[in-house]
């Protein structure tokens, strides 16, 4: 009788400790399965872009002078890129617009390398301006002296809204790409979960062009148009 009732007890202490372990440990009770429709989601690339047509310029002016002597060359070129720069700013550029961008001094030497004969000095200003302006901008730079012009550089001047404008056609590029996608799947395409920008703006100018200054008038510039292209990654959740 007593050895039955120590069986009896044992096994209901071994009930009670397996109980307890399952409570501890919910991974060996009953698991909850989350519907793998709850993970489902359709992820696009959006692309949008803005055409727009350049309202500035930018230019380049640089001028070369010789001189038996460093100081010679360089004091040569400093009087005659003052010369350009007085008269970029007679043509109305503004102190803002105006930038010394490089200066320069090389020893010149005979053709066999041995004696320096001489010294060479350049400098360059850059300039942005209106691009109305821009053809009686060079004019003035080459009649005071400039014997170096390269350019133009061509661009809008409110970037940041157009690249706005562009970034809203990619959003909404993606959108009809999703719900394609969506439709095909035969799925219902929800909210959006995240937006990724992709891109910077990248400007592309077509059709801009510049022709050497001649005696019947100002350099001709064509502003041609402008594409302002964004992208964009967007997830949506679909069921």
């Amino acid at each position: 009788m007593n050895r039955f009732r120590r069986t009896f007890l044992l096994a209901g202490l071994l009930l009670a400790a397996a109980a307890i372990a399952g409570v501890a440990q919910p991974r060996l009770g009953r698991s909850a399965t989350t519907p793998a429709s709850a993970d489902r989601t359709i992820t696009v690339t959006g692309n949008g872009s803005v055409t727009a047509t350049p309202d500035r310029a930018s230019f380049s002016f640089s001028v070369d002078t010789r001189g038996a002597t460093a100081s010679a060359a360089l004091s040569a070129n400093a009087d005659a890129a003052q010369s350009v720069v007085d008269a970029l700013k007679g043509a109305g550029v503004a102190a803002a617009d105006l930038q010394t961008t490089s200066v320069s001094l090389d020893p010149q030497t005979s053709q066999d390398g041995t004696k320096i004969v001489g010294y060479a000095a350049s400098s360059s200003v850059s300039v942005t301006v209106p691009i109305g302006r821009a053809g009686a901008i060079v004019d003035a730079a080459v009649k005071a002296g400039a014997d170096g012009v390269s350019g133009p550089s061509l661009d809008v001047s409110d970037q940041n809204a157009l690249y706005a404008a562009a970034l809203k056609d990619a959003v909404a590029n993606a959108k009809t790409k999703a719900t394609a996608l969506a439709d095909a799947a035969g799925l219902q395409l929800g909210d959006v979960q995240t937006v990724v920008e992709g891109s910077s703006p990248t400007p592309v100018v077509w059709g801009a062009a510049a022709k050497a200054p001649d005696a019947s008038g100002s350099v001709p510039i064509e502003p041609g148009t402008q594409e302002i292209d964004a992208t964009v990654t967007v997830t949506y959740s679909a069921s």
